[in-house]
């Protein structure tokens, strides 16, 4: 753990200013139009936790500058390993399961992809080692860490099954304009979400993201407490 507040307020601003950029970008902010469709996704309401968590920790670090020494109640780790958490799960996901599912190569590189895929993930991993308090967390928070892909998993299910449409595909899987007479709507984000074509599979995929988010917990839990001697419940 760093204990600098300059090198923390440098590093939590830039972040900040990243994620932002990312995600405006990736829902088609700075191309003229938003794309309100793009908020149906885990990986823009993932990205927004890690705005939100930045703007924090921001304000947080500003203001113990400002009184030129470190708050030592330190309120955030706690939310700030499950973000960490969830914005791992948005990178591990994509680049291991859905990439190889076949992302196009025009836009698997871009800006916004590695930003909200990629950068910005790893920019709060980083975060979470150099300057949390990790050895605050209690062994239970591993388990807060499940709420919010919990939460999403139940969104995108009802909102499938009340109607909503992402896109149109032909009988061959490949996106296809509404209009076309073969249109096929596909009313879930992801394939393992996907009651339509893999039915009571996606509680397999489900059980398996949850086991692999609550190893991954554990794995952050465990790992970032060692680098971190535990301190005295006074500070």
């Amino acid at each position: 753990m760093i204990n600098n507040i300059r090198y923390a307020l440098l590093f939590r601003l830039g972040a900040l200013v990243f994620a932002l950029t990312g995600l405006l970008k990736q829902i088609g902010v700075f191309q003229g139009s938003i794309r309100l469709g793009a908020f149906m996704y885990y990986t823009t309401l993932s990205n927004m936790l890690a705005i939100i968590l930045f703007a924090i920790l921001s304000a947080h670090t500003i203001h113990s500058f400002r009184e030129k020494a470190r708050n030592k109640k330190e309120r955030y780790s706690r939310f700030e390993m499950a973000c960490v958490v969830n914005l791992l799960v948005t990178f591990i996901v994509f680049w291991t399961l859905l990439v190889p599912q076949g992302i196009s190569a025009d836009y698997l590189w871009t800006f916004e992809n590695l930003a909200v895929h990629a950068v910005t993930p790893l920019l709060c991993f980083i975060d979470f080692i150099l300057f949390a308090e990790a050895w605050r967390l209690k062994y239970r928070d591993i388990y807060y860490t499940t709420i919010f892909p919990l939460l999403y998993a139940a969104f995108a299910t009802v909102a499938g099954f009340a109607g909503y449409i992402y896109y149109y595909i032909d009988p061959s899987g490949n996106p296809i304009d509404h209009a076309a007479a073969n249109s096929i709507p596909v009313r879930f984000p992801y394939f393992f979400l996907d009651y339509d074509q893999i039915g009571a599979m996606v509680g397999v995929y489900m059980i398996v993201i949850l086991l692999a988010v609550l190893l991954l917990s554990h794995g952050i839990y465990y790992g970032s407490r060692k680098l971190q001697k535990p301190r005295s419940r006074n500070e």
